[in-house]
């Protein structure tokens, strides 16, 4: 074998191994720091939100001193970004898989006003109530899961006429009612579950401290278990793979109609759940509430450097996504500024983050 031939494979085993550092050696010159880190985003897309997170909190802390850095304004953060977190958790599902779900907030309304009307109009137990919400949800992800993975209708389609369809089924069905929160708390205390809170280290009059609710808790039990999954499991690798290249899945033996549904099916009770704890947030059961969910979810997966074109982010991301708009709101809130200056704000960090992600992308190209 001629040495040129050697090093030929040499060469092509280097490029295989995606090794940077070690191709510059055979003559592509020296990895800038710049390439670095687009490598490393590349591997860990999470880092950029996390990045940002930290500076946000750095600067309000500076801005606000210990009016910002109390235990109470920390956890009130938690406590305003938990629909955001749950319903985003549901959205980065979908759009891991390259689609998107303009439905969830709906789904998520229609499922916490079918909790109460089961429990107030037709006197079911609140337990059955509960589990009958959870099943709405359910249904109408899979049905959205059906129309994308068996009827091959695009999915922003597909959850647009579905967005429009639960909408109004919810206000038909509930006649545009409310049901108000002391009557939850006399007939079905259940259905506030996740309002309930736990504080750490308040006084003997409550006051202080860090106070949670069950509603936050449950999020972020939530990321993590669905981070786990995503990362460690088959079926996680399979949704990734669908998102990424679903002809390159299908050819390796991936169920994509199998893999879809799951996603939409698990994306439907995720919303219900967000239903759930939506009546435990507000106290009421209200069919005219969290209707900006959906791009509420959508704003927390972009800015969580989850990749609109489906196979690359992170979950953890998102929840790092629905935080910055969390601490941005609150920061400038305490600041006296417009909240007009939040939107903008928002709206600059959505345009950087995607641009972050096309140029992460440039990486693999």
């Amino acid at each position: 074998m001629s040495e040129g031939s050697a090093n030929s494979q040499d060469y092509e085993t280097v490029v295989k191994a995606g090794t940077a550092e070690k191709v510059a050696e055979f003559g592509g010159g020296p990895v800038s720091a710049l390439k670095r880190i687009q490598h490393m985003l590349h591997k860990a897309p999470s880092m950029v939100p996390l990045i940002v997170l930290v500076m946000s909190i750095v600067i309000f802390g500076i801005l606000l001193g210990s009016k910002f850095f109390s235990p109470f304004a920390l956890t009130l953060i938690l406590q305003q970004v938990a629909i955001v977190g749950i319903v985003g958790a549901a959205q980065s599902l979908v759009i891991l898989t390259a689609g998107i779900d303009l439905s969830v907030g709906a789904i998520m309304v229609l499922s916490s006003v079918v909790m109460g009307q089961f429990a107030f109009r037709y006197g079911i137990p609140v337990e059955v109530a509960v589990g009958c919400g959870l099943l709405c949800g359910v249904l109408c992800g899979y049905i959205n899961g059906w129309l994308v993975a068996v009827m091959k209708l695009p999915p922003f389609i597909v959850t647009l006429g579905m967005w429009q369809i639960v909408l109004a089924t919810n206000f038909l069905y509930s006649a545009n009612e409310t049901i108000r929160s002391q009557d939850i708390d006399s007939q079905a205390p259940l259905l506030h579950f996740f309002g309930r809170t736990l504080s750490i280290g308040a006084d003997e009059a409550g006051r202080g401290g860090a106070t949670f609710t069950y509603g936050v808790i449950f999020m972020v039990c939530l990321v993590l278990l669905l981070a786990y999954v995503l990362r460690e499991t088959a079926w996680g690798r399979h949704v990734y793979a669908v998102g990424d290249d679903p002809e390159a899945a299908e050819l390796s033996g991936v169920q994509i109609r199998k893999v879809l549904i799951s996603v939409y099916v698990l994306s439907g009770l995720i919303c219900a759940f967000a239903g759930w704890v939506l009546i435990g947030r507000i106290g009421s059961v209200s069919p005219t509430s969290g209707q900006l969910s959906n791009i509420e979810s959508i704003t927390a997966v972009v800015i969580g450097g989850i990749s609109l074109f489906g196979g690359r982010g992170s979950i953890l991301g998102m929840l790092f996504g629905a935080l910055i708009v969390g601490v941005f709101t609150l920061g400038l809130r305490l600041l006296g500024a417009d909240a007009q200056w939040t939107y903008l704000l928002i709206g600059v960090l959505i345009i950087a983050a995607v641009a972050v992600d096309q140029w992460i992308r440039k990486v693999s190209v």
